[in-house]
């Protein structure tokens, strides 16, 4: 197993550590303490699943050494009394004003003040579940137990620690300086990697025995109802399942079903010629019986009897097992078409050697052996505790189709970042259980756009599939918008993607990453941010029946403006606001000085795009990489890519001088100066320095469209090129007229008719009024904050539309 040995630092700095009899602290950064207990006084200098990098300069400290230890830091204050950990004889005091009940860390007492971590699976969870602990804490500090996690033998396997009274943790004394703790943690733990392009699009994925005309039928429908697609799921029913040569209950297998699948390799070649990857589903419990193509092969290498036909039992405490398991088990499926591995373990971190868990195992092995050739890996799998982030994706399990599920995901997502776990894959519109419910499955699928990984997913009841044909036509308009706009934002993903692991932060953050001393972050747990420029605020409740509106209570951080980007509303920031929206509508919001590029025109598989589209929003600089790699270009003929290069674009954005300048590469450009209303009088558009302003073409959208000034660029050439946009010296977001808007509301309320004339005489004419008139005679109507609340959001949003 030596090939499958990987960079490990575990032995930190001698200078690091301070240690005696039974004990030994390592003083990793000045707020991140390693402290070990051992009764036979020998310590772990291997990795574990957790820390693999321990080896870090040395921070500054000092020691106080008498008949008890302190250590120093700028950011702790630990004190010991070299007896085994206990609550009275270990402590320490960090230096964070986080609470007003001080910031007080005693050995093995819990902490409610943690802000969570993740958990392992959410099979059946209808709502909540709990999350465990994260790095992050109100309270300024937390821990993470290592004591009974596996290590890595430095020989390309493991082994469990010795047995003993011993005790490894590791207090993160960060306060309230999120992210510098979680920079911490992956220091220790390892980079979060990048995922490879293709993994950001749609995936379809359900749990039903297809047959191979059908799959293929199937993806020639989503093509033909330009819903674009990047990857095929097959579950488990690709496998002989439940044939009569088959012994156990069926759900683990590695020989197609040649019944449903007459020429897998022809079916994965028509796959691939739609550009698309396949993921294979592998519940590998039930080892390898005689009726797979594989077992005599496997069974030859391991040296074992074949006469009785005896299964070869599932192992992942055997090294030459593990080696069998991947090697050729898969190697065989994966030279039929296989692209990566959906590994579905459920049976518990149980196996021969107690300590090694086989979800850890499989998660590490083929993870890092579906990057033996220089690609980028990529497996999907269940979490398994700290470190787990090393091996994306993770799959969360079979989740229950109802509003407390899809209410709780978006916590879950958010808050599985403060573990350093950021890229889940949830069953996108629920698994199992629930019922029908058009208006559910939508919002879920809007959300699985704004989530790190888009996977549709569905049981095999034929009135649970998730193709949005299926549903009603306001769902299935919706459905395919936001589909289509998933594989529009893989430019940005994919930077972000590169970026995040370079930066050390998860795509997805909870709102009190950034503001971490204002407690309304903490109060919209669902709430989040989505690549550092947008703010996603997921609706998670039905619509009310009266307006066709669904409500969610948001919280506007302090940055200046706002703006949606699919309608062009300007919001003040700094507040809370309810916000509401009709099912094809969905509050995302970009901060001034966001810059988003897109694919103009996608297609499947994720490829570079032919065009794109940038969303600009003015108000405050503003600058982005727009990354590429050759690999995931378009191919031409013959065409074949082994290495890949990366493609560098610039976007900046110079609000004082109104300026924006690109260096591309090639291809048609469009860039969108969301909530600006009106063709600013000097605009001008130049290409390597010459001025085509005549060449561009300049046109400005309108509600219901959206409200921005969209500039298409001249193309001058497939090589790189210089773009100029010139708005005129710090231009403004637009005082946006929301009337007709206003009026659309109310036209579209299921209510009387004379409380439609009632609202209508309010509204008319409020931009001209003081606002507390306004509001003064709409609180006067005594309507019920359904009916209210959609027009006040409006007349709110932006202090500029209002006399005060």
């Amino acid at each position: 197993m030596e090939k499958y040995i990987f960079p490990t630092k575990p032995k930190a700095n001698p200078g690091s550590i301070v240690s005696g009899p039974n004990y030994r602290f390592t003083v990793l950064t000045d707020r991140l303490l390693r402290f070990e207990w051992a009764e036979d006084g020998r310590f772990e200098d291997r990795a574990s699943t957790f820390a693999i990098n321990r080896d870090l300069p040395v921070p500054e400290f000092r020691i106080i050494d008498n008949d008890g230890l302190e250590i120093i830091t700028e950011h702790f204050h630990l004190s010991y009394d070299k007896k085994r950990f206990s609550p009275n004889g270990m402590v320490a005091h960090v230096s964070a004003k986080t609470t007003k009940y001080g910031t007080e860390w005693r050995f093995g007492t819990p902490s409610t003040l943690n802000l969570g971590g993740t958990a392992r699976t959410l099979d059946l969870c209808d709502g909540r579940c709990d999350m465990g602990d994260g790095v992050l804490s109100k309270a300024g500090f937390a821990v993470i137990d290592d004591s009974e996690s596996m290590l890595f033998d430095g020989q390309g396997f493991v082994t469990s620690r010795p047995a003993g009274d011993r005790v490894d943790g590791y207090l993160f004394a960060y306060g309230r300086d999120y992210k510098a703790a979680i920079k911490a943690f992956y220091a220790v733990s390892g980079k979060q990697p990048v995922v490879p392009r293709y993994a950001l699009g749609n995936w379809w994925s359900r749990y039903h025995p297809y047959r191979q005309e059908e799959y293929l039928e199937l993806m020639d429908k989503f093509h033909k109802m330009d819903i674009p697609l990047s990857v095929a799921v097959l579950d488990m029913d690709w496998h002989l399942v439940s044939e009569e040569q088959v012994p156990h209950a069926g759900w683990t297998g590695y020989t197609w079903n040649k019944k449903l699948f007459p020429d897998p390799a022809l079916f994965a070649r028509e796959l691939h010629e739609r550009n698309l990857k396949i993921a294979l589903n592998d519940h590998p419990h039930d080892g390898i019986h005689s009726h797979e193509d594989s077992y005599e092969e496997m069974a030859k290498f391991l040296g074992r009897d074949t006469s009785h036909k005896t299964p070869i039992l599932f192992d992942s405490t055997n090294p030459k097992f593990m080696d069998a398991y991947l090697n050729i088990l898969h190697r065989n499926l994966e030279a039929i078409g296989c692209d990566f591995w959906w590994i579905d373990w459920q049976q518990g971190p149980y196996s021969k050697i107690p300590g090694i868990d086989p979800l850890w195992m499989l998660n590490h092995f083929a993870y890092l052996d579906h990057g033996r050739d220089g690609k980028i890996p990529l497996i999907l799998s269940r979490y398994a505790g700290p470190g787990s982030h090393r091996y994306p994706l993770g799959f969360s399990g079979d989740t229950v189709v109802t509003w407390a599920s899809l209410e709780f995901q978006p916590e879950f997502t958010a808050t599985a970042s403060n573990i350093g776990y950021g890229w889940w894959s949830h069953d996108i519109g629920g698994h199992i259980h629930g019922g029908r419910d058009d208006e559910l499955v939508t919002r879920w699928v809007q959300l699985g756009v704004f989530s790190p990984i888009m996977r549709l997913h569905s049981s095999s009841s034929r009135w649970m599939s998730k193709e949005p044909w299926l549903y009603r036509d306001e769902c299935r308009s919706a459905m395919t918008q936001f589909l289509t706009f998933r594989h529009r934002l893989v430019p940005f993903l994919y930077t972000r993607n590169i970026i995040c692991a370079k930066e050390d932060e998860p795509l997805v953050q909870p709102m009190y990453w950034e503001y971490p001393g204002r407690e309304e972050a903490y109060s919209v747990p669902n709430q989040f941010i989505f690549g550092s420029e947008l703010v996603v605020v997921p609706i998670v409740q039905p619509r009310d029946k009266r307006t066709g509106l669904a409500s969610v209570e948001a919280w506007l951080p302090p940055v200046g403006r706002l703006v949606d980007i699919f309608t062009g509303t300007v919001y003040d920031g700094g507040r809370e606001l309810a916000l509401y929206r009709p099912l094809y509508g969905y509050p995302i919001l970009a901060r001034e000085g966001s810059i988003i590029p897109l694919d103009a025109s996608p297609k499947n598989g994720c490829l570079n795009p032919d065009a794109f589209d940038v969303f600009v929003v003015v108000g405050k600089d503003g600058y982005t990489d727009v990354l590429e790699d050759s690999r995931d270009d378009r191919k031409q003929d013959n065409d074949i890519i082994t290495e890949g290069k990366q493609r560098v674009s610039t976007i900046q954005y110079k609000q004082a001088e109104g300026k924006l300048t690109a260096e591309v590469i090639g291809r048609v450009w469009t860039f969108h100066f969301l909530g600006i209303t009106s063709v600013l009088q000097n605009l001008r558009v130049l290409v390597n320095g010459i001025d085509r302003t005549q060449d561009a073409i300049v046109d400005v959208d309108s509600y219901p469209k959206g409200q921005n000034l969209n500039v298409k660029c001249p193309v001058e050439s497939n090589e790189r090129y210089s773009i100029t946009i010139e708005l005129g010296p710090n231009p403004q977001l637009g005082v946006i007229n929301h009337i007709s808007r206003l009026e659309a509301i109310i036209m579209d309320y299921q209510i009387e008719f004379q409380m439609k004339n009632k609202l209508w005489d309010v509204v008319q004419g409020f931009e001209d009024r003081p606002l507390n008139v306004t509001i003064g005679r709409l609180t006067a109507l005594d309507y019920d904050e359904a009916i209210m609340g959609p027009i006040l959001e409006l007349i709110l949003a932006d202090s500029r539309t209002v006399k005060v």
